[in-house]
């Protein structure tokens, strides 16, 4: 969809919106959610337009942002598109393929000095901690999940892994994609790439909402910052990257609003007409 077609969307069109947690809900700089967002959140749904979280992080480790937001989400599109909930009890999801765990533990074992987390629907793991992770755990503040550290050695036997996020380059990731069945790489941090299935994605997790309802591309809208959000944020009617966004989210969006501490979330909606 064009900018032209996009700002041409009416109120009327939009019928749920899928929001990105990290830079695009949450901020930065404070760490909390603004009122402006909080404000849009409501006024959304006393509209009737339904509204969800599209995240990379698992539904465990949403809960500590989750808390600060005082709305019940109609949904949530968890691990990047990989585990769908909504509160109704609507449940689809698709893990990463067995053997395709094994391969990506084996290559870590390869490479001892990588930390990487390991993520199941209810609970998140690491092999082991670094400073690299200490650091970007550090740019979260308090919306940073507790850390815990198993072994990814037994525990993926017995529980669905998702999504797995080694703290590596491009060229890792690569390496480790190759080595795979059916894996695939997105980033929202440069300093590591989620791992999910190649089939997956954000899109494909949008997509289990709109069957369920009976919507069309043209009648959501998306908000994101990071380069997990691309395929999103051009799958949506209407794609919306933050002011503080990265320059690839930038290109694949429809428009390019306000950073998340300037009432990037309300202005937007409010460009587009679905708020007034």
């Amino acid at each position: 969809m064009t900018i032209a077609d996009a700002a041409s969307a009416v109120s009327a069109d939009i019928k749920g919106v899928f929001f990105d947690i990290d830079g695009t809900l949450t901020s930065f700089v404070t760490h909390v959610v603004p009122d402006s967002t909080i404000e849009a959140l409501h006024r959304l749904q006393a509209k009737g337009i339904k509204v969800f979280i599209c995240s990379g992080r698992a539904p465990s480790h949403m809960t500590v942002v989750l808390d600060m937001i005082p709305v019940e989400f109609d949904g949530i599109v968890g691990l990047n598109g990989q585990y769908c909930c909504d509160p109704q009890g609507f449940l689809a999801k698709e893990p990463l393929g067995d053997d395709d765990v094994r391969t990506i533990t084996a290559w870590l074992d390869a490479h001892p000095d990588i930390v990487a987390n390991y993520c199941e629907s209810d609970y998140v793991y690491f092999n082991q901690v670094t400073e690299a992770m200490r650091a970007t755990w550090r740019q979260l503040g308090k919306t940073a999940p507790e850390v815990f550290i198993d072994d990814p050695h037994t525990r993926p036997a017995t529980h669905e892994t998702f999504q797995v996020s080694p703290y590596i380059g491009q060229t890792e990731q690569d390496e480790i994609v190759s080595l795979c069945r059916n894996v695939q790489g997105v980033r929202w941090h440069p300093d590591f790439v989620d791992l999910i299935p190649a089939d997956g994605g954000k899109p494909v997790g949008m997509r289990r909402f709109m069957d369920r309802y009976g919507w069309t591309r043209d009648e959501v809208m998306a908000f994101g910052d990071g380069g997990n959000d691309v395929t999103m944020l051009e799958f949506a009617g209407i794609g919306v990257a933050m002011g503080n966004a990265t320059d690839e989210p930038k290109r694949a969006a429809d428009w390019v609003t306000d950073d998340v501490d300037h009432d990037g979330v309300m202005n937007a909606l409010r460009h587009f007409g679905v708020l007034d």
